[in-house]
């Protein structure tokens, strides 16, 4: 299905993000992934301008065109309580700014039929306390998505996945962790990567501008002090 396809995928050294590269690679695909972390790939902080315009030349050079882009690289994970100016518009840059900027980047070299799946998270419509940079970056994210998707109208299609709980060493939960969820499980990489391969192929073509929630039903519960064995534990 994606045979000699260029997926370019941001954050794709380890967790969800090496679990949708591994995917893509399984299906045929020249992967582009670009992270932090040292490794066999592009290493660059795209929370930097410069970082990012290399690596897009990078991938144009090599490949002159591209199918499918993944942005998938987390933003920090900090709360009022500690996150000060510069944390919070580095969380932005890393969880909204670059999306946009690659996106940008990689406008004239979209081939036909292409397709960029931005990875939210369920954070993007509920919050625990102390998560102001993450979540922020995270709603901005899903509302970006819906933007590009209507301005790119006819050339690229634009969907977000927002995850619940992922645990990307495939741990396998049992008791409360898993039976709280409606699905009756943790969840791990590859119900990510899943969709986001779907929603790359021509079977999702008539879906654009969406956001799907992966979170094993945990965001459709309505959850009282007291109610179905729920309780609030106060400190």
């Amino acid at each position: 299905m994606f045979k000699e396809k260029v997926v370019v995928i941001t954050g794709g050294a380890m967790g969800i993000g090496k679990a949708i590269a591994d995917a893509f690679r399984a299906e045929g695909a020249q992967v582009c992934v670009i992270d932090k972390q040292e490794g066999p790939h592009y290493v660059g902080d795209i929370g930097q301008k410069n970082v990012l315009e290399a690596f897009a030349q990078s991938v144009i050079a090599h490949h002159g065109h591209i199918d499918c882009l993944i942005n998938n690289a987390p933003p920090l994970f900090k709360g009022i309580d500690s996150c000060g100016y510069d944390e919070f518009n580095e969380s932005l840059r890393l969880g909204v700014t670059a999306p946009y900027y690659l996106t940008q980047l990689f406008l004239p070299y979209f081939a036909p039929g292409a397709s960029i799946v931005n990875i939210s998270s369920s954070r993007d419509r509920m919050s625990q306390p102390n998560t102001e940079s993450y979540t922020a970056a995270k709603g901005g994210i899903a509302a970006l998505t819906h933007a590009l998707a209507v301005s790119l109208s006819g050339r690229v299609r634009v969907n977000s996945i927002s995850p619940g709980w992922i645990d990307t060493a495939y741990t396998v939960y049992e008791g409360a962790d898993a039976s709280q969820h409606p699905a009756g499980r943790v969840g791990h990489p590859m119900d990510i990567a899943h969709m986001v391969l779907f929603l790359c192929s021509d079977k999702a073509g008539f879906i654009t501008g969406e956001n799907i929630c992966i979170d094993g039903g945990m965001t459709r519960q309505m959850i009282y002090h007291n109610d179905y064995n729920w309780e609030l534990k106060e400190e």
